[in-house]
């Protein structure tokens, strides 16, 4: 709220003998403008209160940004899920120049939903599900599947309900494993920089004024003025070099991460942190995809209780999986293969 230079010379220029009266707010302006450098004090003391918030504000972040890529890396739900889109995806172009692919970019995960089955209802991803959720329920269920093999159809049917009920409740926790990497898809690199840059140029104004202070030091209130800010200033370049250094640690690790699974196209990402904005849509996604293959197993359930099959199967709704053909969607170049 600082006045203009104009508004500065009409109140310093103001006589009191003036047949005119000032208001509240001009009165108060005039006697601030007698203080020396009174507003880009006024900066400074901002700066210093705000300072601590501030600095906690960014180390969090990037403390969330660390973490996050600690969870992208380590997470086991999460490489199986990786795992069993890439073999999926490989048993879909057996026999094309795309059905031994390394890795795929994870791009491709949000594309899994446009991949429907013969019953035009199961995606390509409520598959992938079942698959995991069939394979992480008999590791905890302590079976395997030639002991499965052996047993009776009611039996093993009993045993596949077991374990796809204890699979269902790993795959849907993945995104508590996740939950930095969903904070971090809120960030914004260009935003996060240019506040640890504010920070910095921040220390200069304060320099700056600082010197203009020292040659009228003489007033008790400009020494104690600049007293104040020197202990701060001290404290203050110490927490920046601190946290510029934790800045570039963090986008270090940013891009390392997105280099692990992106491959030298990670070169060409403009945006550092989509990543996670990726792998943050994907969750929401799998999220109601699982509900959706828990009620398609409960319905499933219940329709093979009743006077039972001697094998209680669906029919595959992926035939391409157990043969040779070339699945994509209605788009060529946004194809299931996954390219190495």
């Amino acid at each position: 709220m600082a006045p203009t230079k104009q508004e500065e010379y009409k109140l310093k220029d103001f006589k009191d003998e003036s047949p005119f009266k000032l208001g509240p707010a001009e009165k108060f302006l005039k006697e601030v403008l007698d203080v020396p450098f009174a507003f880009q004090r006024v900066d400074a003391m901002l700066y210093n209160t705000t300072f601590d918030s501030e600095v906690e504000y960014l180390k969090r972040s990037f403390e969330t940004l660390e973490a996050a890529c600690e969870e992208l890396r380590n997470s086991r739900t999460f490489l199986k899920l990786l795992e069993a889109v890439l073999k999926t995806g490989n048993r879909m172009n057996v026999g094309t120049n795309r059905g031994d692919a390394h890795a795929f970019k994870l791009d491709t995960l949000l594309k899994l939903v446009d991949i429907k089955g013969t019953d035009g209802k199961t995606t390509l991803l409520h598959f992938v599900v079942q698959e995991i959720i069939r394979l992480e329920g008999s590791c905890l269920f302590g079976t395997n599947q030639n002991q499965t093999a052996e047993k009776t159809p009611i039996s093993a049917f009993q045993d596949e309900v077991e374990f796809r009920k204890l699979g269902l409740q790993v795959v849907p926790g993945l995104g508590g494993e996740l939950m930095n990497v969903k904070k971090a898809a809120a960030m914004d690199s260009d935003v996060l920089s240019s506040e640890v840059a504010k920070l910095a140029s921040g220390i200069t104004k304060i320099t700056e004024v600082l010197k203009l202070n020292e040659e009228i030091a003489l007033k008790e209130s400009s020494w104690r003025f600049s007293e104040s800010m020197n202990g701060f200033m001290k404290k203050a370049e110490e927490e920046i070099v601190l946290l510029q250094a934790q800045e570039k640690a963090a986008l270090s690790l940013v891009k390392e991460i997105t280099e692990y699974f992106h491959g030298n196209s990670a070169k060409e990402e403009a945006r550092p942190f989509r990543i996670f904005m990726v792998v943050r849509d994907f969750l929401s996604i799998l999220d109601h995809v699982c509900k959706e293959v828990g009620k398609i197993n409960e319905r499933t359930i219940c329709s093979s209780v009743r006077p039972m099959a001697s094998n209680p199967t669906l029919p595959p709704v992926f035939p391409g999986l157990t043969g040779r053909h070339h699945y994509s969607s209605s788009d060529d170049d946004e194809s299931i293969s996954l390219s190495a």
